[in-house]
């Protein structure tokens, strides 16, 4: 399908004038991120933007949300007062669908249990004129690219892998509904000016080692939250000698070392995969452009002076990478993998090998699988693990069946799931006869912290390539190396696995019998949004109340968190999807994954008003009735994983009035301050020590909240003594407004009011 032509014709016709503004203003040449920043600037250039240090207002092409947070960003636009998007926006749904016992019979049961929610989205979106991706289209990062993502355009997301649009050149970044409402009723959207972090790329991939076996490299040199505030912009001749789809694959991971987005040049590449996605137009668009969709030479020449940091990888000398477990940028080649199964004691035996989802789910992905499972049949090999294989989207499974390859998969054991996100987002109905036993699993995801796929703390997520995760499901261990051992067959021979072979896209072309799309109503007066009152997925929202204009005075202390906290542990997906669209009933998952520092225990925090102990969500609801605040303490990267703002807005809804860590992820941060919460930071880290469990605690410095000075925490102990210490923020003056409203939506209904 061809979509959004004028407006990519509008964009590559402003951008030489542009990009030509920006270089006068820089008086330096630009790098890719450079060009594609500055040409998205909401108000006129007049001045330079400091990377990592000015707040810029930006002005994206087009918006992408998915199911899962497109209800409560929908649910929020619908009171913002605008009877259209201001600009061009798509819904897919692709999380609500359960892995359970295959693609058809899992899409059936999906259909059943979220009609009520698949027909509001479908509605909503026929109303405000959004594009709705009926379900079994597929992923919404795959769908994008095939259809929405070209080089040189700017595009927010509701999820986190929203980079992955950055393979055909897009600057793509994962946000907060609350951002992505912002756009859609034509306001700026704003982002602190990214840094830079260049990766060269020298040589070429070969034999076993896969495009997803950089981003798994580059995660162990850069972990989790090395990418924090920096855009990741990859160049060099083995960028180029990359596909176009094994680039996405890359910037969709790039979520996981913290990056805003990674971004690739436009190259032929790219021109390939738009003519075969049916998008010549654009293509030849491109090309009429060219120049001003790649850094600028003198940047390839002496990439040093023009990044913030700069990392070399030789493509020729790479060797396959498996990540894991429980962190995604725990980075072991395979030549060492049996050492370290043996040294750390992981499960060597694989019990379930997945491959797909919206990071390694191409027609190249899946080919390059299918030719290690046809080997298993040719060779008298078993499965010897649970396999799975999830399409990215309709076009890919379509195609690929069509091809051949998923009877290749059915022959050696493999099931084939639903063209959705599955158990990538914990969405997956597993079979184990004990929970609670170590166990391993390897998957071509992207993401692997602990209970992410399965909901198990005992079981230890492994990533890696597609082609990888294959072998192992033939093999069935963790230490296996298919570059050098060999496997018995059913006839006692010992054999090899061969290198793995695929195409990097379609021979005969992609083709699909319905790809699930639906256009939006041409007029919207007649089409009505009814949410029942009763219903227990769906809840309107209730504007959170305004700043009261005080000090924060004896607020208690609701849970401090030791270590790794991610959005999935303050707000659960799996079976918490479902009430993604009702904020009252998912505010029941509220930080019940967080470990508490006091007892290390999950989901059981002290209640100052009884002293006894209990659940987060129930504790907070006791502190909210009696008209009690609160303060939730936390570790490093607090809220590092999925953009979703439930994490936000669940504490909000609650009572919750701040958030105090050590430091924060980046779309947490900003998804706090548009719900009208204080986002804090401690000044000394180990301050965080002095946060006593009966802690009575205020926050001064309010009444005068301005950009750049700090406020005051003061810590009532119950022995009667104190600690006061300074706190830092990050607020502008627009941030502290939402702040003083409330939130940034209850801004946006005042701006619309006044108009």
């Amino acid at each position: 399908m061809l979509f959004d032509l004028d407006l990519v014709n509008k964009v590559y016709k402003e951008l030489p004038a542009k990009i030509a503004a920006a270089r006068a203003i820089l008086n330096k040449p630009l790098t890719l991120a450079e060009k594609i920043l500055y040409a998205h600037a909401y108000h006129p250039l007049t001045q330079p933007y400091e990377r990592g240090k000015d707040y810029v207002d930006f002005s994206p092409d087009r918006v992408a949300m998915q199911d899962a947070t497109a209800q409560m960003a929908l649910l929020q636009f619908d009171t913002c007062g605008r009877s259209r998007v201001a600009v061009p926006s798509s819904v897919h749904c692709d999380h609500l669908i359960q892995a359970k016992d295959g693609s058809k019979a899992d899409l059936t049961r999906a259909m059943d249990v979220n009609h009520e929610v698949y027909n509001f989205l479908s509605s909503i979106c026929n109303k405000y004129g959004i594009g709705f991706w009926k379900p079994g289209a597929g992923i919404i990062h795959q769908v994008v690219l095939e259809n929405y993502a070209f080089p040189g355009g700017m595009m927010i997301g509701t999820d986190s892998h929203t980079p992955n649009a950055g393979g055909l050149g897009m600057i793509a970044i994962g946000v907060g509904g609350a951002d992505a409402v912002d756009v859609m009723a034509g306001l700026p959207w704003e982002l602190k000016m990214p840094k830079l972090i260049g990766i060269k790329l020298t040589g070429k991939l070969s034999g076993w080692t896969a495009p997803k076996d950089i981003i798994l490299k580059v995660a162990g040199i850069l972990t989790v939250k090395g990418g924090t505030g920096a855009i990741v912009e990859y160049f060099g001749e083995g960028a180029d000698n990359l596909s176009c789809t094994g680039k996405a694959t890359i910037c969709n991971m790039g979520a996981e070392i913290g990056a805003t987005c990674s971004l690739f040049a436009y190259d032929q590449k790219m021109a390939n995969y738009l003519k075969v996605t049916d998008r010549e137009e654009v293509a030849a668009l491109a090309d009429g452009v060219k120049e001003h969709l790649r850094p600028d030479a003198e940047v390839y020449a002496t990439p040093e002076k023009y990044y913030d940091q700069v990392i070399e990888i030789n493509l020729s000398e790479l060797e396959p990478h498996v990540n894991g477990p429980f962190t995604p940028d725990l980075a072991t080649p395979i030549s060492k993998m049996a050492e370290a199964v043996a040294a750390n004691g992981w499960p060597d035996t694989i019990e379930v090998a997945l491959i797909g989802s919206c990071t390694n789910s191409s027609y190249e992905d899946i080919s390059r699988s299918a030719s290690v499972a046809a080997q298993a049949k040719a060779k008298g090999l078993k499965v010897n693990s649970e396999f799975t294989v999830t399409p990215g989207s309709e076009v890919v499974r379509f195609t690929t069946e069509k091809d051949g390859y998923f009877k290749t998969f059915d022959e050696i054991g493999g099931v084939i799931l639903a063209n959705a996100c599955g158990p990538c987002i914990g969405q997956w109905a597993r079979h184990i006869d004990d929970p609670s036993r170590k166990n391993t699993i390897v998957t071509s995801f992207n993401r692997n912290f602990a209970k992410r796929n399965d909901g198990l703390s005992s079981t230890h997520a492994f990533v890696a390539s597609p082609e990888i995760v294959t072998a192992y499901a033939i093999a069935g261990k963790l230490s296996f190396n298919p570059l050098k051992d060999k496997l018995t067959n059913k006839k006692g021979e010992q054999v090899m696995l061969d290198e793995p072979k695929g195409f990097e896209l379609p021979p005969n072309g992609f083709s699909v019998g319905d790809a699930g799309y639906q256009a939006p109503a041409d007029s919207s007066h007649q089409v009505k949004v009814i949410v029942d009152p009763q219903s227990q997925r769906l809840q309107l929202l209730e504007p959170f109340p305004a700043w009261e204009g005080t000090d924060l005075k004896g607020l208690r202390l609701l849970i401090k968190v030791r270590g790794k906290c991610t959005t999935d542990h303050i707000s659960m997906a799996g079976p918490w999807l479902k009430y993604r669209g009702h904020l009252d009933n998912i505010s029941n998952n509220m930080l019940i994954g967080a470990i508490n520092f006091f007892n290390m225990q999950t989901d059981s925090v002290k209640n100052s008003l009884t002293g006894e102990y209990g659940p987060v969500p129930a504790t907070q609801r006791q502190y909210k009735a009696a008209g009690i605040g609160t303060v939730v303490v936390g570790d490093e990267n607090y809220g590092e994983g999925s953009s979703r703002e439930h994490a936000a807005m669940e504490p909000r809804h609650l009572g919750v009035r701040a958030i105090l860590v050590k430091s924060f992820a980046r779309i947490h941060e900003t998804n706090l301050k548009k719900q009208g919460m204080l986002a804090l930071t401690f000044t000394d880290k180990a301050d965080y020590d002095k946060v006593q469990e009966d802690d009575v605690i205020d926050i001064d410095g309010l009444t005068e909240f301005i950009p750049g000075q700090q406020l005051t925490v003061v810590l009532h102990h119950s022995d009667g003594t104190t600690d006061e210490f300074k706190v830092n923020h990050t607020y502008n003056q627009q941030q502290i407004e939402w702040f003083k409203a409330g939130s940034a939506l209850n801004l946006i209904r005042q701006q619309f009011a006044n108009a």
